[in-house]
Parts: C-alpha cells; sequence; structure tokens
C-alpha cells in the first residue's frame, strides 16, 4: 500500500468542500502569496530609498512559481521554523536575492498578511454560496407562496401560514448572514510591516523615517486591496478578527441548521421532500426509504463550524502581551475547517432548495385535520352575530371538540368537529357555514404579500448584483 493510501484524508477536502475553497487554504497557495509579500516588501522597499537591487528583485519574480514543497519540508525538519525553510527554499531559487528576501520583517510579515488575504478570498467565496442559496431559497418562496399550509408553534400545530412564507424564514436569516459577511469584508485591514513587536522599529532603521515607514504600510495594503492597516498591533493583527469571522460563520452554521432541521421534520410529516436521486439508495436495509440525508449532512457539519467559534475566542483570549505561539496551531485548523464547513454546508442548502418537492395532497389533508379545531373562536363570533349567549357557545363548542379530539387519538382518520357543530341546533350553523369560515386561503393573513415584501425589497437588489454563475445549479460532490 503507497504512502499516500496511509494518510488520513480530511473528510471537508475529500467529500464535501469545493476545490476553490480548498486551495484558498493549499500548502502551494500559501507560499505563493508568501512570496508575493517578500516581492512586494522588496520592492516597496527599494520605492522608498532602501537599496535593493534591480536584478535581486527581478530574481524573485522568476522563481515566484517554483515551489517545490518537498524540499521545504526537509528545510522546516531540520530548521524547525515553517517561515525560514520558506524563505531558504525561496533564496535557493533565487540566490541573488537572499539578501533582500523578508529584509527587516517577522515572520508574522508574511504568515499575517497572507493570513488576513485568505480570510478575504475565503469570505469572498462563502459570500457566492450565501448568494446562490438565497436565490434558490427566493425561487422556492415565489414558487409556493400562495399554498396554505399548517403553521406550527412548540411543534404543535396552530395557526396557517404558507408554505412560501414559511421558506421566508430560512432565506431572512441567509440575508441577515449575508450583511454580516459584507460588514466583515469591509472592515479587514492589513498587517503590513510592524516588526517583532508591532513598533515598526526595524523599519524605522531601514528607512530612517516614520513618514517613510507609514507609506510602506499604506502601499502595502494598497497593493494587496486593502483599505489600509490596522491602527496599532502586537506581533499578530488582534486575533479577534479571527473571532469576528469564525462568528460569523458559525452564523451561517445557525442559519443552515434550522433550514436543514426544518426540511427533515417536514419530509418525516411527508409534506416537503428533499432531492431524490433515481438511483439513490436511502438504506441498505429498508430498499423503500428516502432518508433527508443531504439535510441531515447540512445539520451535522453546521453543528462543527458552530463549535468552531470558541475556538478563536478562546484564542483571541489568551494572547498575552504582544502575542504568544499557542495560537498558531489551533488556526491552522479552526479557520480553514470553518471555511471549509461553511463552504460545504452552503452548497448543498443550494441544492437543496433548489429541488425540494412540495407533496400538495399531503400539506392539505394535515392542515384538513388540524383546520377545523383553529377557527373555533371564528365560529364562536359567527355564532354570537346569529343571537347565541358567548359562554353557553363556547361550553358547546369546548364539549365537541374534546370529543373529536378524543375520536382522533382513538385512531379516527379524519376530525368530526365541524360535523358535530353542525347537528348542535344550539349553535345553530349549517356546514356549508363552517366550511366557509374554514376557507384555508383566508386563514394566512398577509403571508403570500410578506413574501412578495421580502423578495422585492430585499432579495431582488442582491440577484440583481450577483455574477451568473453564483446563480445556477449546484451539484454535490457525494
Amino acid at each position: 500500500m503507497s504512502a499516500t493510501k496511509n494518510r488520513y484524508p480530511h473528510p471537508l477536502i475529500e467529500r464535501y468542500a469545493s476545490a476553490e475553497m480548498a486551495d484558498v487554504f493549499s500548502p502551494a497557495r500559501q507560499a505563493r502569496t508568501w512570496r508575493d509579500l517578500w516581492i512586494a516588501l522588496a520592492e516597496t522597499e527599494r520605492d522608498l530609498g532602501v537599496d535593493v537591487p534591480e536584478a535581486a528583485i527581478e530574481a524573485m519574480r522568476s522563481a515566484r512559481d517554483e515551489v517545490d514543497l518537498a524540499r521545504v519540508a526537509e528545510l522546516e525538519a531540520d530548521l524547525r521554523h515553517d517561515v525560514m525553510a520558506h524563505v531558504h527554499h525561496f533564496g535557493e531559487l533565487a540566490p541573488g536575492a537572499k539578501a533582500y528576501i523578508h529584509l527587516g520583517a517577522t515572520s508574522c510579515f508574511v504568515t499575517d498578511n497572507a493570513g488576513l488575504i485568505q480570510l478575504r478570498q475565503g469570505l469572498e467565496i462563502v459570500r457566492s454560496r450565501l448568494v446562490a442559496a438565497i436565490a434558490a431559497l427566493a425561487g422556492f418562496a415565489d414558487q409556493w407562496k400562495d399554498l396554505p399550509t399548517l403553521g406550527y408553534t412548540h411543534w404543535q400545530p396552530a395557526q396557517p401560514t404558507t408554505v412560501g412564507k414559511r421558506a421566508t424564514l430560512w432565506l431572512q436569516d441567509l440575508l441577515l448572514d449575508l450583511e454580516q459577511v459584507d460588514a466583515v469584508l469591509a472592515e479587514l485591514r492589513f498587517r503590513g510591516a510592524r516588526g517583532t513587536t508591532g513598533t515598526e522599529d526595524s523599519f524605522l532603521e531601514l528607512l530612517g523615517d516614520g513618514a517613510k515607514v507609514d507609506a510602506l504600510n499604506d502601499r502595502l495594503a494598497a497593493r494587496f486591496g486593502f483599505p489600509g492597516t490596522y491602527d496599532v498591533v502586537g506581533q499578530t493583527y488582534p486575533r479577534k478578527v479571527d473571532h469576528r469571522v469564525l462568528a460569523v460563520l458559525a452564523g451561517i452554521g445557525a442559519s443552515t441548521a434550522k433550514f436543514g432541521g426544518d426540511v427533515r421534520l417536514l419530509q418525516s410529516f411527508g409534506e416537503i421532500e428533499e432531492p431524490f436521486g433515481s438511483r439513490q439508495v436511502g438504506s441498505s436495509a429498508m430498499p423503500y426509504k428516502r432518508n433527508p440525508m443531504r439535510s441531515e449532512r447540512i445539520c451535522s457539519l453546521a453543528r462543527h463550524l458552530c463549535a468552531l467559534e470558541i475556538d478563536a475566542s478562546w484564542t483571541a483570549s489568551v494572547q498575552g502581551l504582544e502575542r504568544t505561539l499557542d495560537d498558531s496551531a489551533n488556526r491552522r485548523i479552526a479557520i480553514s475547517d470553518a471555511f471549509l464547513c461553511a463552504d460545504a454546508i452552503l452548497q448543498i442548502v443550494s441544492n437543496v432548495a433548489s429541488g425540494l418537492v412540495v407533496h400538495e395532497a399531503v400539506i392539505g389533508a394535515r392542515l384538513a385535520k388540524s383546520l377545523p379545531f383553529l377557527v373555533v373562536e371564528r365560529v364562536l363570533i359567527a355564532g354570537v352575530a346569529k343571537g347565541g349567549d358567548r359562554q353557553d357557545l363556547h361550553e358547546g363548542l369546548r364539549r365537541h371538540a374534546m370529543d373529536a379530539r378524543t375520536r382522533i387519538d382513538n385512531g379516527a382518520s379524519d376530525n368530526d368537529f365541524f360535523e358535530r357543530v353542525a347537528r348542535d341546533e344550539a349553535i345553530d350553523l349549517t356546514m356549508t357555514e363552517l366550511e366557509a369560515l374554514a376557507d384555508p386561503t383566508a386563514l394566512v393573513g398577509r403571508a403570500p404579500a410578506q413574501v412578495d415584501r421580502l423578495l422585492h425589497g430585499r432579495v431582488d437588489a442582491v440577484l440583481a448584483a450577483a455574477k451568473p454563475e453564483e446563480l445556477g445549479p449546484t451539484e454535490l460532490r457525494v
């Protein structure tokens, strides 16, 4: 068996997340980003008066894409320092630049600035995934905005809503998540070239002027597309930034777990069903089953995503003084896992939302079974309008309702509450009058209008600004 076969395959990489998101956190891409930072540092130092030969910069540019990760691993095993392993490897490839690679910098110049670039790239992908999920749910909500369905509070039957209105609850959560992603993207800043404890001493020594140090950082931030740098840093950028990002991703986990949980519950009722392939196997033992495996996967991954937020908050809380290194190993795992999780979850949400199957007959039957109980107050008002005594009517309706409920509890498939009321001369309402009071379309309030208001007031603008590829179908890897 090959060595590769004996290595643990990370499920988020091998099964769930996209290659696009996995690439953001790949060692090769990180190495190239570090080299971009070293090249930009050398160029900017030269522009500000440091004697860095053009030939050295050109040597770095020429070697930028020659990344031998096996060689880096050899060097790290010897040096026990990941950044210095890359510095040495880059110097081997560009020997004329060895004296100028990493000049004045500490390790966090590359690790932290590259980390901030990763956060931004990851959030941009997550944003695209959110837009795709929003588009899928918006289409579903619009299609089914008028279909009455049994509402629930406390897991018990309650006033009817519509299938589309219920979907807007899921949709609005994702819109709130999108707002948070946009806010974090707008907040992100660059660490810049700040020295070992954030005092910029080494760059002040190199450039000889505080204004030039400010110019160095402003130019580096602009070079990598950031609006500026954090006002002050220690050795690292503030680890509260990681927590802010992971909190937003955990929020996506909470939103999507509710969606997945609701779909699973509705599928158990037989009302709504997630997509099921023609060759898909629901159970190895029970061939008839169509389990909601996609929604279950959403909930499973979301649980992991939500749990990762505490890693970031805890790490931020223990960063003593200018920095400690007990953040490093944790961040290598928690940050990438959070982005890979969010990426995978949102793709599954898009896939499920765009293929949800609505069983109208089941929805209608379940609503009809509970509907007579849900309009008792209307029946009471109608009886009073015909001259009945409210308290006498209330007692009669209570008695009929309890008897009908007992009958259902004993196995009856239908609700005969209306039949009992229609036979009660004291109540004086006909079956036709009772059925008119229980017209489902008259009981959903403003649900259809609320769907339209959310779609046209909020969602249309999001989708109008979306890229075409964000609005297409999403296929699952497994």
